[in-house]
């Protein structure tokens, strides 16, 4: 499909990078539309590991990259990157960076981090990255621009007008020390003069892209139930990562978009704070963690682990219009006799329900109920086709397909890249041969 949007499709994690970088090769043009450098992406290609905190994954690919209007941009991981691009041999001239995206400076970093300090057990559990103040800051139009960094005096001046007020909180709200403004001016113009040769007019690059037939992808950072109009809010990002957002973020009419596949684990993790009705008590929350290697890209923090929940896939696939799903990280389960899926939710009324609630107090209190589904107990990551999984394991993927009503396309084995198997017609077709 020309244009594809790629969504997470639980609480972020899923493996995105590793399918955007999969369909890159088909692709021409792979785009960022939300999100900062809280969204880790890590891939392994070619006996290379790559982690990405803010670049689309398709730069592994050689392709021509995109940071739209809808992500918010730290310079000094901007800079980071494209150096880290620059030695491995990836040509710097395909990154293009939106006039429109907003800048991470320095103040929202030291604001994000005392926000959380000072809410103390309600804290959110940010990244404490500085996403939230920015995308703050640009809703109520008072943020600095990447467009802002091609003049010097515009960029200084407007670095004076946000830092006298953003002092005036440090100093008399949180109590701590201001910042300087020639050290943020300095800092901020040297990074400035690496920006300038990527800002480009992206939205028009990918119109004009799709207008001449090529292929692009549309990346999400974070995940559905972690959208700030849709997700578990407050637990929340704070932009939008369903594939609504493509549009917006980048720049093209709703009607460009032709395909959406969704990205999900064959289990569950959470980052952070807020509910999780299917997290996993005792040493099978360890086991899971262990076995998938559930550690932040970005932060190294233990990720919380839970078995499949269908209730909130079902919900994400509603949000964004799935036309397939990715399923990654099968192998993971690979050691488990049984395997619980949550088909329902147990409502405090005591009713059940597979529609996610629609208010937070009663998603807050609601209880999985489990569907138990035999294991394979046999490794698969050797597998070259669905046809080579155990019968457990495709019955597995079946079972999510039926219950979503959207075809599993992709089912991930291993870590490599070459380690996802792909089925046109989705597991379900591959059980009827």
């Amino acid at each position: 499909m020309p244009a594809t949007v790629i969504v997470g499709a639980q609480w972020g994690d899923e493996g995105k990078g590793k399918i955007v970088d999969l369909l890159a090769q088909h692709s021409d043009v792979v785009c960022r539309y939300n999100g900062g450098p809280n969204a880790g992406h890590t891939i392994v290609a070619d006996g290379e590991t790559f982690k990405f905190r803010q670049m689309p994954s398709g730069i592994v690919r050689g392709k021509d990259c995109v940071l739209g209007a809808g992500c918010v941009v730290d310079p000094a991981v901007f800079v980071e990157e494209i150096d880290d691009a620059a030695r491995r041999g990836i040509p710097l001239e395909r990154i293009h960076l939106s006039g429109n995206a907003h800048l991470i400076m320095p103040w929202h970093v030291v604001l994000d981090a005392a926000a959380e300090r000072r809410l103390g057990k309600l804290q959110i559990g940010t990244t404490k990255r500085g996403i939230g103040p920015a995308y703050a800051d640009k809703a109520a139009r008072i943020g600095i621009r990447v467009q802002d960094v091609l003049d010097a005096k515009i960029l200084r001046q407007k670095i004076e007008v946000a830092l006298a007020e953003k002092n005036v909180w440090l100093e008399r709200v949180y109590g701590l020390e201001p910042l300087d403004l020639d050290e943020i001016a300095d800092t901020y113009e040297a990074y400035a003069k690496r920006l300038r040769p990527h800002v480009t007019d992206t939205s028009l690059l990918v119109d004009r892209a799709l207008r001449d037939g090529k292929h692009v992808l549309f990346e999400g950072g974070q995940a559905s139930l972690l959208d700030l109009d849709h997700g578990t809010y407050p637990f929340v990002t704070s932009s939008n990562p369903i594939a609504g957002e493509a549009a917006t973020g980048i720049g093209i009419g709703p009607t460009r978009i032709d395909a959406v596949v969704g990205v999900a684990k064959a289990y569950v993790t959470r980052v952070g704070e807020g509910p999780f009705p299917t997290e996993i008590e005792g040493p099978d929350q360890d086991r899971v963690r262990e076995l998938g290697a559930e550690y932040g890209t970005v932060t190294g923090r233990q990720r919380r682990c839970g078995w499949l929940d269908l209730v909130g896939l079902r919900y994400a696939a509603r949000l964004s219009g799935f036309t397939a799903l990715a399923l990654t990280k099968l192998d993971v389960l690979s050691d488990f006799a049984e395997i619980p899926v949550c088909v329902r939710y147990r409502l405090r009324d005591g009713s059940e329900t597979a529609d996610f609630p629609a208010h937070q107090s009663d998603f807050h209190q609601a209880e999985p109920v489990y569907e138990v589904l035999r294991g394979w107990e046999e490794p698969i990551g050797e597998a070259e086709a669905l046809d080579d999984l155990p019968d457990a394991a495709r019955r597995y993927v079946a079972f999510v397909e039926r219950e979503l009503d959207v075809p599993v396309t992709l089912v991930g084995t291993g870590a490599a890249r070459e380690r996802v198997l792909a089925g046109a017609g989705g597991v379900e077709a591959s059980l009827a041969r």
